[in-house]
């Protein structure tokens, strides 16, 4: 008997010392201070095994996090920078990195028992916490997948389908707007055009002045392809368009294509989740996508795809096939073989994070487009120019006017200002080319499009403005002046 004890002390104890050195060498070690309640649950999380969510959407604290708090949780963000373009890459604050670590060393400690008895559980909890956040119906009309860009390309791909079965004619159309992301335009070429679809291009005036002038060109665009017997089989808008940055009235341009006979509705929501409001019951669109690591402090890079519960489901199919082909889409976007599915299983602890604030991600929402649209009257102020739509038409986004004189005359110009203001100014913004019209053939005409999150302070975009008040004052000019500063002048 004692000899057994012996052996078993040897074995085992030796053994979990081992386990926990491996599981330091794993854990990776975070350059940046978790605040009290995050530290609380990377010891403390919830369990991953539950399928619904056990938070409210909407918080019921009775106080909410400080300022130092925020601070902390984004510490992690390089101090030298005044990170004004949240709307392209989002972030994560330190409570989420944490939460998903666990997720990552959880799969790294013992792959199979992860893969059959957590991953799908913590993938339906997810798409859970998603369904209500967007009012859906149903949750199995969510399925989470890695980007917006990858839901585009599962409906489009069904709609190549439709045609190589001949349940399209060659000449059918997607209608978009001329301001469309460059990615959604590629994905129809690559998609719609190669199997014989037709492309309308609706025109967008850039300044904006009112809703209604877009609404006006999208119905004469469809009255007009309607007249000469062409088919309108999709529909894609943009919920917030990238650049430049405007918030489409899509409930209205729902409307108009039920009006107008659109086969099917598709919502490019980017950047809808925790940036605008996202109500599916009331938007009414047969497809949403929303990215998840704009707005919505999730770990790049995570989305989901929201198909109408009359939308046949069957027919779609996740790009990337593997083992659950013809499953669901819901399920087959579960599993795409062995990758990270990390960022997909913390969003219910995203909704925990969002509550810590006073009025959960319904009053980041309101601080943040009142906070954009204050820092962008701000600059254009500072600089004797205008804001690029009216405040109404912005989120948490706002475009603003550049100095005229500083040269801009191309999308070349534009990048490299981009690039002269981060590696020279510490100044992280994009910069925007407007073709000028035909009446301004004179006229050089650049927008910076800002971004305001909980992270930012009023210093960011003083930082921005006086940067910009120093290459005027110095005759700076993207033609004349960026080669010296070792960026090519052509």
């Amino acid at each position: 008997m004692a000899c057994r004890i012996i052996m078993f002390y040897r074995y085992y104890v030796a053994h979990l010392r081992l386990c926990h050195q491996n599981i330091q060498i794993l854990k990776p070690k975070l350059s940046f201070r978790i605040s009290r309640a995050s530290s609380y649950h990377y010891y403390h999380n919830l369990n991953p095994t539950d399928t619904q969510t056990n938070f409210p959407i909407k918080p019921k604290l009775s106080s909410f996090i400080t300022d130092s708090e925020i601070e902390a949780e984004f510490s992690h963000h390089d101090p030298g920078v005044a990170r004004i373009n949240n709307g392209s890459f989002g972030c994560s604050p330190a409570f989420v990195i944490s939460e998903l670590q666990q997720w990552q060393l959880k799969w790294l400690r013992q792959p199979d028992h992860f893969l059959f008895n957590e991953l799908h559980k913590g993938i339906l909890k997810s798409r859970n916490t998603v369904k209500e956040l967007i009012n859906a119906e149903d949750v199995d009309e969510i399925s989470i997948v890695d980007n917006a860009t990858t839901a585009v390309a599962i409906v489009l791909q069904q709609m190549q389908w439709a045609f190589f079965e001949g349940k399209f004619k060659k000449g059918d159309a997607v209608i978009i707007l001329q301001c469309a992301y460059g990615a959604v335009k590629n994905s129809i070429k690559a998609y719609f055009l190669r199997a014989g679809g037709y492309v309308i291009e609706v025109p967008f005036q850039f300044p904006v002045n009112s809703s209604e002038e877009i609404i006006s060109e999208f119905r004469m665009a469809l009255v007009k392809e309607k007249a000469s017997g062409r088919r309108v089989r999709l529909a894609m808008i943009d919920h917030v368009t990238s650049m430049p940055s405007v918030v489409l009235p899509v409930k209205k341009l729902v409307k108009v294509c039920r009006e107008e006979g659109v086969d099917q509705v598709f919502i490019d929501g980017a950047h809808g989740v925790g940036c605008v409001d996202v109500d599916m019951q009331e938007i009414g669109a047969d497809f949403y996508t929303s990215n998840l690591h704009k707005w919505f402090f999730c770990p790049a890079s995570v989305a989901f795809l929201y198909c109408r519960k009359s939308v046949t489901h069957l027919e779609l199919h996740h790009p990337m096939v593997s083992h659950d082909y013809g499953k669901g889409l819901a399920i087959e976007s579960s599993w795409i073989g062995t990758r990270d599915y990390s960022p997909s299983l913390v969003v219910p602890s995203v909704v925990e994070f969002t509550n810590r604030f006073e009025g959960g991600i319904e009053g980041i929402k309101r601080r943040n487009h009142d906070a954009v649209v204050e820092m962008g009257k701000m600059l254009a102020k500072a600089w004797g120019t205008n804001l690029g739509s009216p405040p109404d038409m912005c989120a948490s986004m706002i475009m603003v006017r550049l100095p005229a004189c500083l040269g801009i005359s191309s999308n070349d110009d534009a990048l490299k200002l981009r690039t002269h203001l981060r590696e020279q100014f510490g100044v992280e913004v994009p910069i925007y080319y407007q073709m000028p019209k035909h009446e301004e053939v004179a006229t050089t005409t650049g927008y910076a499009r800002i971004s305001y999150q909980v992270y930012n302070k009023i210093d960011d975009y003083y930082k921005f403005r006086d940067a910009i008040n120093q290459l005027v004052c110095d005759g700076f000019t993207c033609a004349q002046s960026l080669g010296k500063y070792g960026l090519p002048s052509s």
